[in-house]
């Protein structure tokens, strides 16, 4: 992989959604590979956070561009960085400007934890908020999710050309429809 000695500078970015770029992140960090997952953060269990664990080496920096990025809880994130430090592995956070080495001082872990456990009750206030939001909405009678694909007229329609024998994958193409959504559309035009 890399000449005996070598240490890597790898990087782990990650974003919340596919729709989201990860661009701003661990820009201009020269780095020898870089790992991304487009996924929530809020478990380890990331496809290529774990490629990224698998793939590192003693001697080797992890860059993240801050400690959100890498895990959603204060346990979650004194967990990784301990357990890849006791590996041999420097993790380097750059919106906060630590680097974590297994040889850190109080003062740095007690950083670790003070950020740490404040993100994590930003989170909870967001989750907090965004729930209440939700609640005042729905009193409101907002709805939530997509518009539905048929409207009810549609549906008596396919409940007639049915009767008069048109075939179901048809229809479903006519309408611009999965066959599920046919079905569905049936039971609920017989109920």
């Amino acid at each position: 992989m890399y000449p005996k000695g070598h240490k890597a500078e790898i990087g782990y970015k990650r974003v919340s959604s596919t729709n989201q770029k990860t661009d701003r992140q661990l820009d201009g960090v020269p780095l020898d590979k870089i790992f991304e997952d487009k996924q929530t953060g809020k478990d380890t269990n990331r496809p290529q956070l774990q490629a990224c664990l698998d793939y590192l080496r003693e001697g080797d920096r992890l860059h993240v561009h801050s400690m959100d990025r890498l895990a959603r809880s204060l346990a979650d994130l004194q967990a990784m960085v301990q357990g890849l430090t006791s590996q041999g592995i420097v993790v380097k956070f750059h919106k906060e400007g630590l680097e974590f080495t297994g040889e850190d001082n109080p003062m740095s872990m007690l950083m670790l934890q003070i950020i740490g456990a404040v993100a994590e009750f930003e989170r909870s206030l967001i989750r907090e908020r965004q729930t209440e939001g939700i609640k005042k909405a729905l009193a409101k009678g907002v709805k939530f999710g997509r518009a539905p694909k048929l409207t009810l007229a549609d549906k008596c329609q396919i409940a007639d050309l049915v009767e008069q024998g048109q075939e179901k994958n048809a229809l479903a193409e006519q309408f611009g429809v999965s066959r599920q959504t046919i079905y569905r559309a049936l039971k609920e035009v017989q109920a």
